[in-house]
């Protein structure tokens, strides 16, 4: 570990000092009288800002450490992740943002019961408030206090406190409107910061970015193979052992398989991201957010798997894949820059914590709270006021329980694998209940809630009966096996009919305007010609 300059603090303090000054203002002038203030931002999103929180809320500890520390192990591949979350961008925007607006929703559970019912709601708006708060913020709360202890020698417990008071600032007395405007500010640093980092290694390696990136590519071109073979290479398996890095990136089928489901679901049914769309201005200001959000997505790489790749080739010696991004903060980063860029790193982490804390609040508050313990007979403003009260304090709850329960995921070697597998616990049943249940008018509720019950059970079966397949696959069969057992049931239910709740829409509600058009066009071309460049 180097030390920090009194420079690079006081950069860092600085930014703390005027990041939660900030947070503190917005949320004491945000407007928080009923829940779509609190929860939607009384839709005052402009396409700007909502692109902006988009990327402020996925970017975090998970990107900049789990990432780096993927492309440290794995190499280049790992931005599949990325550059495949721009097409999906894309599509969700197009194809699932109108029926979400047009339907006039707060959560993504809400909806649910729209075209279900109250038990398919119930039952994935617990496994939302569960998902969040044990894996996403947990997971998030524990990559930035790596950093943080590797970076500057605070202890992962003290850091991890620092991390849940920083986010909690704009995340729980301001509601939505106060995570997306300081987001707004976050992503502008955490880009400005990240891209720091990235001049400061590249330098190291080749004399500026273009040429670093062209001495990369040089002096370890299998760092750069976007599809990984099997048995091509082996890397840490977090035990003390090796294994095969197809477990993680299974060659083709990640263009052509299940991380098409992970990405569908978080792009597109993921709570704390749609959150963001559903508080816009309009669908066309929507829309053209997930553009510029995509359009961001496609350059992430330079900045969160880039230095993992230049830590392998400079030699870095690690106990752990993830801690390939502090050992280039620490050793390749000038004094100055390196507060400019641990600051970016603090408010990537701080952006996301909030955005996860805000949905879980949302979720918990209008999908189980108001559902099963508000009283049908209080006034509406005794409503509202329960309900903007209860939003606070299921917050609050959801961070220190984050807190606590952070320190636990110590022996990963990969965290972003971490998340990734076991949020694919769930996502294969998600993303089948919601695409059926918008386009084939015949899925019924009962199909719906045996997705709910059977997608966990499915993905453990075959995690522990078919250890050899990779988690990707595994997301792939399931959402295959899970749309068999939909299509059959609601058959069964619906034979001769359309499901009485069945979404009925006019081909006019997918129309998008020039502007957006042109920007899918334009980050389709710049994803295939990446792929083309490192096939």
């Amino acid at each position: 570990m180097t030390s920090l300059t009194t420079l690079d603090i006081i950069i860092v303090m600085a930014w703390l000092v005027f990041m939660m000054t900030f947070g503190i203002i917005v949320s004491y002038r945000s407007k928080k009288k009923t829940a779509q203030d609190y929860f939607l931002a009384s839709n005052s999103i402009p396409w700007w800002a909502v692109g902006g929180s988009l990327i402020a809320a996925n970017i975090s500890a998970e990107q900049f450490i789990g990432m780096s520390g993927s492309g440290y192990a794995l190499g280049f591949a790992i931005a599949a992740y990325e550059l495949m979350a721009a097409i999906t961008l894309i599509l969700v925007a197009k194809f699932l943002l109108p029926v979400y607006i047009n339907k006039q929703i707060y959560t993504m559970p809400q909806f649910l019961e729209q075209r279900y019912n109250k038990s398919v709601r119930s039952g994935l708006a617990i496994f939302w408030v569960l998902l969040f708060v044990f894996v996403n913020i947990t997971s998030v709360l524990y990559l930035g206090a790596l950093a943080l202890e590797s970076i500057t020698g605070i202890s992962m417990m003290y850091s991890i406190l620092f991390l849940g008071i920083y986010a909690a600032t704009f995340s729980i007395t301001g509601g939505l409107k106060a995570v997306v405007w300081t987001d707004v500010v976050q992503v502008i640093a955490l880009v400005l910061g990240g891209l720091v980092a990235t001049y400061g290694v590249l330098d190291v390696v080749g004399g500026g970015i273009i040429e670093g990136l062209k001495e990369l590519i040089a002096r370890a071109p299998e760092k750069f193979d976007m599809i990984i073979e099997k048995g091509t290479m082996m890397i840490p398996d977090g035990k003390g052992g090796l294994k095969d890095a197809y477990m993680d990136l299974p060659g083709i089928s990640v263009l052509i398989g299940g991380m098409w489901i992970a990405n569908l679901y978080y792009w597109g049914s993921n709570q704390y991201i749609i959150q963001r769309a559903l508080a816009s201005k309009s669908l066309d200001e929507a829309q053209k957010g997930a553009a510029f959000a995509a359009f961001i997505k496609v350059f992430l790489p330079l900045i969160i798997v880039i230095p993992g790749i230049a830590a392998y080739v400079l030699g870095a010696e690690l106990t752990k894949s993830d801690q390939a991004y502090s050992w280039v903060l620490n050793n390749h980063v000038a004094s100055g820059l390196k507060g400019i860029t641990l600051a970016a790193l603090i408010a990537a982490i701080g952006s996301s914590v909030a955005a996860m804390v805000n949905s879980t609040s949302t979720i918990f508050t209008l999908d189980i709270y108001q559902h099963f313990f508000l009283k049908p007979s209080e006034t509406e403003e005794i409503k509202q006021d329960k309900l903007v009260k209860v939003g606070k304090i299921s917050a609050l709850v959801a961070l220190v329980v984050g807190m606590v329960v952070a320190p636990s995921l110590g022996t990963l070697d990969q965290a972003f694998q971490f998340i990734q597998e076991f949020t694919g616990f769930i996502s294969p049943g998600v993303v089948a209940i919601f695409l059926l249940g918008m386009f084939w008018k015949k899925t019924s509720a009962n199909a719906a809630f045996t997705a709910v019950l059977i997608s966990i059970p499915l993905s453990a079966i075959f995690k522990f009966l078919t250890p050899e397949l990779p988690f990707i696959d595994r997301m792939g069969i399931c959402f295959l096996i899970i749309i068999g057992v939909m299509v059959l049931i609601s058959y069964l239910t619906n034979k001769d009919k359309d499901d009485p709740k069945a979404i009925y829409f006019d081909a006019g509600l997918f129309k998008t305007s020039n502007t957006f058009n042109v920007m899918a066009i334009i980050i389709t071309a710049m994803v295939g010609f990446i792929y083309y460049m490192f096939w």
